[in-house]
């Protein structure tokens, strides 16, 4: 849980050191609203992505699913300024899926933590296979991260992107191909899914 007197005490002690007076108007009550706005943007601190992945559904077959465009913000952990970008999540099931919105609430958990980008698509793509239990899974994500574009070497417009996959998307390429080409598609068209068998039907 986080603490709030500690981070008050905190901020105060970081505005006396870049030189503020922390009793002016306009920063009285700073310390206070950093410690609120703590507690929401590092709430998955608290939380387990397992319980937003474990209510499954069966299905009768097992089509890939695809959620694209997940909007997410998170706080670099090496510098605790924030990155933010999307999240691209496919799933081939096994018998079993998982409500759609469900994908993106575990990408918030795992965002609203101290990050690194790297390290949350493992983490991400993980969760999936191990409370889906589906033939494969893959995920990407691509951010900007204002640790490069607001200092240090101050690039604009630059993203990172970083790709994990597990399964059948990791060891069949075809699966990757058929990803990359769903998430750059603004629609799904039937015949480009029918191009492709499930593994292990």
């Amino acid at each position: 849980m986080v603490d709030q007197t500690k981070i008050e005490e905190a901020v105060r002690m970081l505005l006396e050191g870049i030189g503020e007076d922390v009793n002016r108007e306009g920063l009285q009550e700073t310390p206070e609203r950093i410690s609120r706005m703590y507690g929401e943007i590092f709430a998955g601190m608290e939380e387990d992505a397992g319980e937003h992945l474990t209510k499954t559904f069966a299905v009768a077959s097992n089509e890939i699913v695809v959620v694209k465009n997940i909007t997410f913000y998170s706080i670099c952990e090496h510098h605790l300024m924030p990155f933010y970008g999307r999240a691209h999540i496919a799933y081939l099931p096994d018998g079993k899926v998982v409500g759609l919105s469900k994908l993106a609430r575990a990408v918030e958990v795992y965002a609203r933590r101290p990050q690194i980008q790297e390290q949350m698509t493992v983490q991400i793509v993980e969760a999936v296979m191990e409370h889906l239990k589906p033939q494969g899974a893959i995920v990407m994500m691509e951010a900007e991260h204002l640790c490069m574009t607001m200092r240090g070497v101050e690039k604009p417009g630059s993203r990172t992107m970083t790709l994990a996959s597990r399964g059948c998307f990791q060891e069949d390429p075809r699966w990757q191909e058929l990803f990359f080409r769903l998430i750059k598609e603004d629609k799904m068209y039937n015949q480009d899914l029918a191009m492709w068998d499930p593994v292990d039907k």
